[in-house]
């Protein structure tokens, strides 16, 4: 059976949690970077190169699908092995992904080995999301689950902040070399991302974690669909992961525009960190505004927080890619935006969401129909606005599952679906229509993310109340 939760101290999982978090953004938003790469590499329209987001993501799609189908007719296995041992096999499955992107660099040298090596990675990471997230949901206190999984997620956002600047350099400058004329800048930055992904495993192994299995209570049925906060849940993760997904695979194409910035590949990566740092700034922002500190020391540590991240992504940006402070600066004003509409939430996930959801749609709005550094600005800062999604869409939509919560996060992690059919679709209408005006589809995620934050999650009292 669980263990008591409240009765625990889980600070050891929590960081080792939190670092595994921090891995697996890297390395998702190196596919960022792939996407442009690749494209020069093999000569690619947008839409095939957005054939990168479609084999990870799809890999979610269809691991979740066999991990529900296992857990209706023989039992939840998380719930059986524990949510341990299933970080260890996601673990396991992400570090020989990464390995396979040497062969694929250097003796296939083809589209396609990339792709399977990227399908098989997004298989470890399934594994990885439907064990961990409702692993740090779990760890403590219910109430403050989506402060937790913002604080998790805020490291996963320093990841996904770090990965454009340095995965930038070293795949379009320090490892590109001129005799075999492309892909094999991959094959050292995944053998190193190999190597550590091997050595956290080998931390969770020998880490004296609790292992929360249930064999009890675990049941063989679909029960988790027949909560609709969950179901509603799922068509919002499709899309906030869809939307998030489209928007940063197509950044680099949208800010090398004549119309936003002429510059190349290597520089317009560097302004990506500005987009994934915005979400790392508002998850950390959000972890603190869902925790039960008092009023006032809240808002000063969240200014605090403002102040820190946006330091350290200006020093990254600045000594890796020059981008100097007058350059990005503007980036301020939208943090303290942000800032303002944490204020406006009261700490409530649903009502934050919707707000967040609407200033997302806004911001992308004025990005499509404006051109120029306050297009550049306003895309960028989507990021921050983005940034709390992930982990209050899945509190709420876990929300009361009981010894269905591994199931139904099986059906969220599934949904991830989004991330590998709209950023196609962006690439489609951005071959045909531009690449500007492609950034309309995801305008559609955050009209229904403002519907769920609103209305959707409250279905669930339906079936709880009598």
């Amino acid at each position: 059976m669980p263990e008591s939760s409240s009765t625990k101290n889980y600070n050891l999982p929590l960081v080792l949690l939190t670092t595994l978090f921090f891995m697996w953004g890297f390395i998702t938003c190196l596919n960022d970077i792939l996407v442009p790469y690749l494209k020069g590499v093999f000569t690619l329209t947008h839409f095939q190169s957005n054939l990168v987001q479609f084999a990870f993501f799809g890999a979610y799609f269809l691991g979740s699908l066999i991990y529900f189908l296992i857990s209706v007719f023989m039992g939840d296995p998380i719930q059986k092995i524990g949510y341990k041992n299933g970080i260890i096999i996601g673990l396991f499955v992400s570090a020989i992904a990464c390995l396979l992107f040497y062969p694929a660099a250097n003796t296939f040298h083809s589209f396609g080995a990339f792709l399977c090596a990227l399908f098989i990675l997004g298989l470890g990471f399934t594994i990885l999301q439907i064990a961990a997230n409702p692993y740090v949901a779990i760890l403590g206190d219910a109430d403050t689950a989506s402060s937790r999984l913002n604080l998790a997620q805020g490291f996963n956002s320093l990841g996904t902040t770090i990965a454009p600047v340095l995965g930038g350099f070293f795949i379009f400058e320090y490892f590109v070399t001129d005799d075999s004329g492309g892909a094999s800048s991959v094959k050292i930055p995944y053998l190193f991302l190999a190597a550590l992904l091997f050595l956290l495993m080998v931390l969770f192994l020998f880490s004296k974690l609790p292992m929360l299995t249930n064999e009890s209570g675990i049941e063989k049925k679909a029960g988790a669909l027949k909560f609709p906060n969950l179901t509603l849940g799922m068509l919002a993760i499709f899309f906030y992961v869809g939307a998030e997904v489209a928007i940063g695979s197509n950044l680099v194409s949208y800010i090398g525009q004549a119309s936003i910035l002429d510059i190349n590949g290597a520089e317009a990566s560097s302004y990506l960190a500005y987009y994934w740092g915005g979400a790392m700034i508002g998850r950390f922002l959000g972890a603190i505004s869902l925790s039960k500190m008092k009023t006032l020391s809240k808002n000063m540590l969240m200014l605090i927080v403002i102040a820190v991240c946006f330091m350290l992504i200006c020093c990254i940006t600045y000594y890796m890619k020059d981008l100097a402070f007058n350059q990005v600066w503007k980036f301020l004003l939208f943090a303290a935006l942000n800032y303002i509409v944490f204020l406006a939430g009261r700490s409530l996930p649903a009502r934050t969401l919707a707000s967040f959801s609407f200033f997302a749609m806004t911001l992308l709005l004025f990005a499509i129909f404006t051109s120029g550094e306050i297009s550049l600005w306003c895309m960028l800062s989507i990021g921050l606005f983005n940034s709390i999604m992930w982990s209050n869409i899945f509190t709420l939509a876990i929300n009361g599952l009981q010894n269905y919560t591994s199931q139904g996060s099986s059906l969220l992690v599934m949904m991830i679906l989004g991330g590998a059919l709209l950023p196609p679709i962006q690439g489609l209408c951005a071959d045909y229509f531009g690449v500007q005006l492609a950034f309309l589809v995801p305008v559609f995620s955050y009209v229904y993310l403002i519907f769920y934050g609103l209305k959707g999650y409250k279905t669930k009292q339906f079936i709880y109340t009598k």
